[in-house]
This record gives C-alpha cells, sequence and structure tokens, in this order.
C-alpha cells in the first residue's frame, strides 16, 4: 500500500515536472515582446479612452505611435498638440501639426422658426426618433434634440438648451473627440477649425431639399440661392445639393458673406459688434461726414444789404451777388 502511494506521488511529481517544462518552452516559442516605451507613452497621453484618435483607447494609441516610423498623420485630440510634442519628443520622430478644432451644432431651427408639426412619444433618444420617423417638425434633416450628443460626450461640454432645444457646445470644455458627431443619426454635429480667438463663419444648416420647401418648415433654413458664394472672395463658399458650404480652411472670416443671406442661415461665432455708419456718413471730402462739412462752410450774409451770398465756388471766387 505504502508502495503504490510512493509510485503515485512520484509519477504526479514527473508529470509535472514535464508540463512545466513544455509550458516554459511553448511561452518562449510564441511569447509577443512589448516595446517598454509603450507604458510611457500611454502615460504621456490624457487617458480619456474617448476613441477620437481613431484608436481603441490610449493604450492602442500608445502601441501605434511607438510601432509606427511616421506620426505625422496621427493626432490626440484631447492632448492636443502639447502632448503630441511631448510624445515625439520622447521618441525621436517629427511632430504632428494640427490646428485645433471644435464640435459646431450646424441647425438654427430653434422652436420659434422651425414649428412643430407632430408630437414624439417614446424613446429619448435621437437614434431612436430618426429611426421611426421624420421628426416632430417638418424638417427632415434638423436636430432632434433628445441629447444623444449630450449622453456620449465625456467632457460635459455640451447640453441641449432648454427654450431653443438645439446643443450647445462649451468651447472651453470641447476637446474635439468626435464622440458627439459619431452619435448624431443626423450628421449635423461636424468638427471644424477653431479659428483665430474662436472665431468662426459657417452655414447653420444642413437641409437639401429645394429652397420653397426648406423655406416652408423653417425660416432660416439654406436656400441655396448662391448668393453667398458669388460674394466670397476667396472661394471657400460651395452650393451643393442645395446646400450652402463654407469650408473651414479657405474661408477667411471677411464676413461678406453673412449679410448677403436672405435667411439668415449663416452663423458668425464669437465677432465684436459692428460698428455702425455715423449719422451722414458720406465720407467724400477727406472721410468728414457731411454735417461737419456744412459746418466749415456755412452759407455768408450780407450785413449791410441782407442779400444771401452762396459759398465759394470750385475756383476759390464768390459767386456774383443777386440785387434784391
Amino acid at each position: 500500500m505504502t508502495d503504490i502511494l510512493l509510485y503515485t506521488v512520484l509519477t504526479l511529481c514527473l508529470l509535472g515536472i514535464v508540463a512545466a517544462v513544455v509550458l516554459y518552452f511553448v511561452a518562449r516559442k510564441f511569447h509577443v515582446f512589448e516595446d517598454p516605451r509603450i507604458d510611457d507613452v500611454e502615460a504621456m497621453l490624457p487617458l480619456a479612452n474617448c476613441g477620437g484618435c481613431g484608436y481603441p483607447g490610449c493604450r492602442g494609441f500608445a502601441d501605434a505611435l511607438v510601432k509606427a516610423d511616421d506620426i505625422t498623420p496621427m493626432y490626440c485630440p484631447v492632448g492636443g498638440t502639447d502632448t503630441m510634442n511631448r510624445v515625439a519628443s520622447f521618441l525621436g520622430k517629427a511632430a504632428p501639426e494640427k490646428e485645433p478644432q471644435i464640435a459646431e451644432v450646424r441647425c438654427g431651427g430653434t422652436c420659434e422658426k422651425r414649428p412643430r408639426v407632430s408630437m414624439y412619444d417614446g424613446a429619448l433618444s435621437c437614434a431612436v426618433e430618426s429611426s421611426l420617423y421624420s421628426g416632430e417638425t417638418g424638417c427632415n434633416y434638423g436636430c432632434l434634440g433628445k441629447g444623444d450628443c449630450v449622453f456620449v460626450c465625456n467632457f460635459d461640454a455640451i447640453e441641449v438648451d432648454p427654450d431653443t432645444g438645439i446643443p450647445v457646445v462649451d468651447a472651453e470644455k470641447c476637446t474635439a473627440c468626435g464622440a458627439c458627431v459619431k452619435a448624431c443619426p443626423r450628421n449635423i454635429i461636424e468638427l471644424r477649425k477653431k479659428g483665430p480667438k474662436n472665431r468662426r463663419v459657417y452655414v447653420s444648416c444642413v437641409n437639401r431639399d429645394k429652397g420653397a420647401v426648406s423655406r416652408k418648415v423653417c425660416t432660416v433654413s439654406c436656400i441655396a440661392c448662391g448668393k453667398c458664394a458669388k460674394i466670397c472672395p476667396f472661394e471657400a463658399i460651395t452650393v451643393e445639393n442645395n446646400l450652402a458650404y463654407i469650408d473651414p480652411y479657405k474661408c477667411k472670416l471677411c464676413r461678406k458673406c453673412v449679410p448677403e443671406c436672405p435667411t439668415c442661415a449663416i452663423a458668425e461665432v464669437n465677432f465684436p459688434p459692428k460698428k455702425e455708419a455715423p449719422a451722414g456718413g458720406d465720407k467724400a471730402g477727406g472721410g468728414i461726414p457731411v454735417k461737419v462739412r456744412e459746418q466749415t462752410a456755412p452759407a455768408a450774409t450780407s450785413v449791410t444789404e441782407g442779400i444771401p451770398v452762396g459759398p465759394a465756388d470750385g475756383n476759390g471766387d464768390k459767386p456774383a451777388e443777386t440785387q434784391a
């Protein structure tokens, strides 16, 4: 009995040793080497795991950065240029250059400008409502206002204005991760260049119906009249599929297109108010208003005879006086 127990223990020990040796060689054979720099690069990233870089989380992005020979096409929207410069310096690679972006809601159809024609009674989700029917208003393209973009934002940078029913983006919190862009079933949210001093000009409409139809359902809808495209000196505006679009990389923020839009569909953000022209705005005569010119050249009156005498003519001579 004792011999059987002893043989059993020895057999199990031998099997354990053989299994350990086999596992050791298998592990060596299929070992996956991981560059230790991946951990360092991951620590430099914001660890938001938002997917804005196009990779599955910050770990996946760090792995791609270390393995890539050229990282200029790669960018972390949350960390921005400073983060990418640190990563590039650590890896000894060229840093990508990209202008800051911001999510822009391209819909100006507020409750007042886009009247409601029906009532939605279902799940509070833009995706669900969009899949069921056109929405509570006559516009088949506008914002549904159920806040899918709000739910997916990890930075509390967007919220639905209760008065207008349109999402509003906080420029200070927005990281341009693109989560709200993907969540919007109507594709009205776009990542656009943030612009100098956070100033931007864009068409706040995505309605592709013909002018008469779109104007009927929303008073601020683009009617594709083309006036903005004609006046733009930089060819930054194109009109396709009954909709005007302003290229943020061609636009020089001259704002000549804004007053040309008959429906006020072009939005201008963070610009100072325009100065009103002074009264009597005729700037002829060296830029001096008409009122001032009238004061500098008043009509003279003859003291002795009371006969009006006109101002000097173009040659500097007074016209002949008229007898009473």
